[in-house]
């Protein structure tokens, strides 16, 4: 591309991406119901901004494209409100399905994601399979039969649970948990006021939680996810570095390509491969 038609297209990616990010002030969500029409309408997205990466967020649907306020008599952290109360009513799912930070993807988009996690069987036995090859923490392990053997617990019971409440014991405990959410293992489906902040979540082990799960995800090829993923990905972005790609999902070159090829064997979306500033990137046609 020439200088002129670069600066062209990153005008026009630039008022695309405000209008599927609803940054503009015409298009910001103000109440619940309007939340998740959002995440609906992209399939997935952020709770917050993440630093350094370009995608949708609840946050910045609503407050607009600011950093998020330290204040927390920001009015932007209504959002905060919104999630609460979503908790647990099965109406998104709410987890760490990006970049490990926390995100909310459509019911639609949810099977997706799940069929690229190491959840292969029943959920009351298919955890030892990975603890067994090395695949999963003793620590996991102990939380996650905490959860399976005792219900839904918010996270103060969870430690004493799973025997790790001293203090050599906080940093294993949160990074088995965080682990244990970025498979979709479990999720939060709640808010409890245990703790001395009298705010705690409550988590749930995801196949028990949403019992559909498994047969829908069983039905998904990890090739047919990755082109969902990637679809509407681009429909959000419009554009982006095929690094940045690769690094948000953590899929392989091959992944990517595969994924690539498979859209545009269905041609269920009209894009195309190119160059920016030197960098390949994948973009919608209509942004060319």
């Amino acid at each position: 591309m020439t200088m002129m038609a670069i600066d062209e297209f990153k005008s026009r990616l630039l008022k695309y991406r405000q209008l599927t990010f609803r940054t503009t002030a015409g298009l910001r969500i103000h109440t619940p119901d309007e939340a998740l029409d959002f995440v609906n309408e992209r399939g997935f997205v952020f709770f917050w901004p993440i630093k350094g990466i370009q995608f949708p967020s609840l946050w910045a649907a609503n407050a607009g494209d600011r950093n998020v306020a330290s204040d927390h008599d920001d009015p932007g952290h209504i959002t905060w409100d919104w999630k609460d109360s979503l908790l647990g009513k099965k109406l998104w799912y709410y987890g760490r399905i990006l970049k490990r930070k926390n995100a909310m993807a459509s019911l639609e988009a949810f099977p997706y994601f799940y069929a690229l996690t190491p959840n292969y069987g029943e959920y009351e036995v298919d955890y030892l399979t990975q603890y067994q090859q090395g695949l999963l923490t003793a620590e996991s392990k102990a939380i996650y039969e905490a959860l399976l053997f005792n219900g839904p617990m918010d996270t103060i019971t969870l430690r004493k649970t799973s025997r790790m409440t001293s203090e050599t014991s906080t940093n294993r405990f949160q990074r088995a948990l965080d682990q244990l959410q970025v498979e979709m293992k479990i999720l939060p489906v709640g808010i409890s006021e245990a703790g001395a902040w009298k705010y705690s979540f409550l988590y749930d082990i995801v196949p028990r939680h949403f019992p559909w799960i498994e047969t829908r995800a069983g039905e998904i090829s990890e090739s047919e996810a990755r082109a969902y993923l990637l679809t509407r990905y681009l429909i959000s972005l419009g554009a982006e570095e095929t690094s940045h790609i690769r690094s948000m999902f953590r899929w392989s070159e091959k992944d990517l390509q595969r994924a690539i090829n498979r859209i545009l064997e269905q041609k269920t979306l009209a894009f195309t491969q190119t160059s920016l500033d030197g960098k390949p990137i994948l973009a919608l046609n209509d942004l060319l």
